[in-house]
């Protein structure tokens, strides 16, 4: 039985960003230090820093005023801002620089008086805080059919933004059908799906070419590790996303000589090193990484929680 590594896989430079603006926090000011909603998406990273004194809310009204808050990776609407001003909360922003982009995309097409169309998953903490830029003038599409449907008031003077952990595939499928249905539509001028996402899912289908069985490392509300499997799975091999190696089930590789692996980009690379040793226990005697991208991308903190 041979294991091949995907490469990239794992945390990508977002989501180093955020974990570490918590733990400098956590270090500056001592516990706790309050963290709206999830800071990424994996529930062994939430459970750790859970551990360290974070304390993880869904509203701010859970927040005691003028206690320090970090905005989570997914970034958060305006009206979310001002009342954490209006609070007086300490706030850290640990939103992902690429989604920071998308959010000006918006603010910018706004004043530009276009009516603005969001692609991405309904009720996802990044689509809700970019929706959140503006009052009014954007509407949310999750499929090439949701396009048809779709009503606005002025189709000359439109314009989409994409949320940055989207299949590339199907993000594409969809922007080309609000172009056959609103030729003049504007679109950012990069590409809003993240390079993370992009290279994951490269390395993923090339995983697909050399592997009788995919394994996915994420949790299940991680968008991006969630594409990861959806992407395999069109290509025709078999699946699984798993939390952790308890959730490894031996009946999935019985027979297979070829096993895939890779992890979403909020998953560490920790878990895929205990899924690599399950492995060995269960027959594994060759593990491999495909050749793929190095990625050397960074994020600086924010210049208050520098070193």
């Amino acid at each position: 039985m041979i294991v091949t590594l995907a490469q990239p896989r794992g945390f990508c430079a977002g989501v180093d960003r955020a974990i570490a603006i918590v733990v400098r926090a956590l270090a500056l000011h001592g516990a706790p230090i309050y963290v709206r909603h999830e800071v990424v998406h994996n529930r062994f990273v939430v459970d750790d820093l859970r551990r360290k004194g974070a304390v993880f809310v869904d509203q701010l009204d859970e927040v005691p005023a003028g206690a320090t808050v970090v905005f989570s990776a997914h970034g958060v609407s305006q009206a979310v801002r001002q009342d954490a001003e209006v609070r007086g909360l300490h706030v850290y922003d640990a939103t992902c620089p690429l989604v920071t982009k998308v959010h000006v995309e918006v603010s910018r097409m706004r004043e530009q008086g276009r009516e603005i169309v969001m692609i991405g998953h309904r009720g996802h903490p990044e689509v809700e805080g970019t929706m959140g830029q503006c009052a009014d003038g954007i509407h949310l599409v999750e499929t090439a059919e949701d396009v048809v449907r779709l009503s606005v008031g002025n189709p000359e003077h439109l314009a989409y933004v994409t949320q940055t952990t989207l299949s590339v595939d199907d993000a594409a499928g969809i922007v080309a059908a609000l172009r056959v249905r609103f030729p003049s539509i504007a679109g950012p001028k990069k590409d809003d799906i993240c390079y993370a996402t992009q290279n994951r899912q490269d390395a993923v289908k090339a995983l697909t070419e050399c592997s009788d069985v995919i394994i996915v490392v994420g949790s299940q509300n991680s968008s991006n590790t969630n594409r990861l499997r959806e992407v395999a799975e069109k290509r025709g091999v078999a699946t699984y996303m798993i939390d952790s190696v308890a959730e490894l089930e031996p009946s999935w590789i019985e027979g297979r000589q070829h096993i895939g692996l890779t992890a979403g980009a909020s998953a560490p690379e920790v878990l895929v090193r205990a899924v690599v040793e399950r492995l060995r226990e269960l027959g594994a005697d060759e593990v491999r990484e495909l050749d793929g991208l190095t990625e050397s991308v960074v994020f600086p903190l924010p210049k208050t929680l520098a070193a």
